[in-house]
């Protein structure tokens, strides 16, 4: 009895200070997320996104760095659910792959094009920029020109960038910051990716 009393009055402080918290977030207005850190998750966590934007029967776009020589899940999934011209790959695979630091820059290039593209169209209301940072952190984008981009959005259009690193830049223009911390990979005990789960 006395646990479910103490209980309660943890709770009714909890209420109290979370009913505070929401009280004084009065600002309503888009924000930009950077997920980053080297843990598995940060895909997965815009895609989430995705999910709940397309419940509101939002329109989205997806922009995808790096990725696209392997057929993944969220691929799969954007070219049926989302019209055409919603999501774009690079196509290029990792880096480590092409070996080819210039014809990696023209596909980062070429790919920004779209990028910035659904940055300035109103028809957007969430755009994902997914594995951005390595994008910054090779030098193949000018950073000034993609925060400029992301900083002169639509007014009601959210961005979600993922990936590793990206700079202080990024960290300084995103309104939330997470990062999502390795503790342990079954990748790393010899158990291969899993289709469905890591791509």
């Amino acid at each position: 009895m006395r646990k479910d009393e103490k209980h309660k009055t943890s709770m009714e402080k909890q209420k109290t200070s979370v009913d505070a918290s929401i009280a004084a977030a009065d600002t309503e207005k888009s924000v930009v997320l950077l997920l980053t850190g080297n843990g598995k998750g940060k895909t997965s966590s815009a895609f989430g996104m995705v999910m709940r934007a397309m419940g509101y029967e939002q329109r989205v776009g997806i922009v995808q760095f790096i990725k696209g020589q392997q057929l993944s899940g969220e691929e799969l999934f954007c070219r049926s659910a989302l019209p055409q011209g919603d999501f774009y790959q690079m196509g290029t695979g990792f880096t480590w792959d092409t070996q080819d630091r210039q014809a990696d820059i023209k596909a980062a290039e070429r790919t920004w094009h779209e990028a910035s593209r659904m940055l300035s169209d109103p028809i957007y209301e969430l755009v994902i920029l997914d594995e951005l940072t390595y994008m910054l952190s090779f030098g193949y984008l000018d950073e000034a020109a993609v925060l400029e981009a992301v900083k002169c959005r639509p007014d009601h259009q959210s961005v979600v960038i993922t990936g590793r690193g990206g700079g202080t830049g990024l960290q300084d223009l995103a309104d939330t910051v997470s990062e999502v911390k390795e503790i342990k990979h079954a990748f790393r005990a010899g158990v291969k990716a899993r289709r469905g789960v890591d791509y």
